[in-house]
């Protein structure tokens, strides 16, 4: 099997500079891109169960992020497609332009500040609504700050895989986003906590296999070629196959209210959803099927398009000159 690598673009090859304060701006504004889905919805917080005070969802205090147990895996969609927008963009420019020095890192500052700024906004704010004599509202604070805090860190991760990692790893980061990018184009078709409309609710059925669709696009172009690119294409498969099994799992315990009070009972109740998704086959094994038909079409146009390379050149090269006047 071949061991070929890309080529890796010199100083010489990217003649026109990148400014220097193009990368951080990346950062932030592919941090901002991120939350649009929640950006839609106004930025309300919602309704709390252990808010100290009842409140109408209308006044309901502005937040960056959607801090709920029933908005988990939006939150992570949030933060870890910023960070993937951030990463495919920085990678695009880096092949094509001369980058500044530390432009990669400006640009990772550039997001994780944003990001920041968006969690401790939102957690300084829910902090001082929730009912602080209820030890339940320390637990429930905790747990989903700690779910903000491990979706920055993901994201984080697949910045520096899809920015900056050979395209063994760019597949990698790019799968575990695509895991991501189901819930934050639902997220985009409806909206956290608006009444969706009929036609709202068919297109957003379809979501479910945004995920496949992509993770096979990105198996294509990162290509099989080497050892360590069939290991992340099978990495990639095996994400599709696990993650969503426990994103569902997470949620659907995180959103039982009558669970809520018995953490050990809701970790049993997210190990079993997360068991049945897994292992039903008319679950499971469709996204996988739909995965591998794209990347292997795309890998077939990817073939076709470079022989037809080699042989248009190899025409322009045998064809005679006019003769000149």
């Amino acid at each position: 099997m071949s061991t070929r690598t890309d080529p890796i673009p010199t100083d010489a090859d990217r003649t026109r500079p990148l400014g220097a304060w193009i990368p951080p701006l990346i950062g932030v504004a592919a941090a901002v891109l991120g939350l649009l889905p929640w950006l839609v919805t106004g930025l309300r917080l919602p309704l709390q169960n252990l808010w100290a005070a009842e409140t109408l969802p209308d006044d309901m205090p502005i937040v960056l992020l959607p801090f709920s147990q029933y908005a988990l895996s939006l939150v992570a969609a949030l933060l870890v497609i910023g960070a993937a927008a951030a990463g495919v963009a920085v990678r695009s420019l880096r092949l094509r332009l001369r980058m500044p020095r530390l432009g990669v890192l400006a640009a990772f500052v550039g997001l994780l500040a944003t990001q920041a700024v968006a969690a401790a906004q939102t957690a300084t704010v829910v902090r001082r609504g929730l009912d602080a004599s209820r030890a339940a509202s320390d637990l429930y604070f905790a747990a989903v700050l700690g779910v903000v805090v491990l979706s920055v860190l993901v994201g984080a991760l697949v910045f520096w895989l899809v920015a900056a990692a050979p395209r063994a790893g760019a597949l990698v980061g790019l799968a575990i986003a695509a895991v991501l990018f189901g819930p934050w184009v639902s997220g985009l078709l409806l909206p956290f906590g608006t009444v969706p409309s009929d036609w709202q609710l068919a297109l957003a059925t379809w979501t479910r296999w945004v995920p496949a669709v992509v993770i096979g696009l990105a198996i294509a172009w990162c290509g099989v070629a080497t050892i360590g690119r069939v290991i992340a294409a099978l990495a990639s498969l095996l994400l599709l196959w696990i993650a969503p099994a426990v994103i569902t799992g997470v949620t659907a315990a995180a959103g039982t209210r009558v669970l809520a009070s018995s953490p050990l009972d809701m970790l049993d109740y997210a190990v079993q959803v997360t068991g049945m998704a897994l292992f039903l086959p008319e679950v499971a094994l469709p996204p996988i099927a739909l995965a591998v038909a794209v990347a292997i079409g795309g890998l077939v146009v990817r073939r076709a398009r470079a022989r037809a390379r080699p042989s248009a050149g190899s025409a322009r090269r045998t064809t005679p000159a006019p003769p000149s006047p």
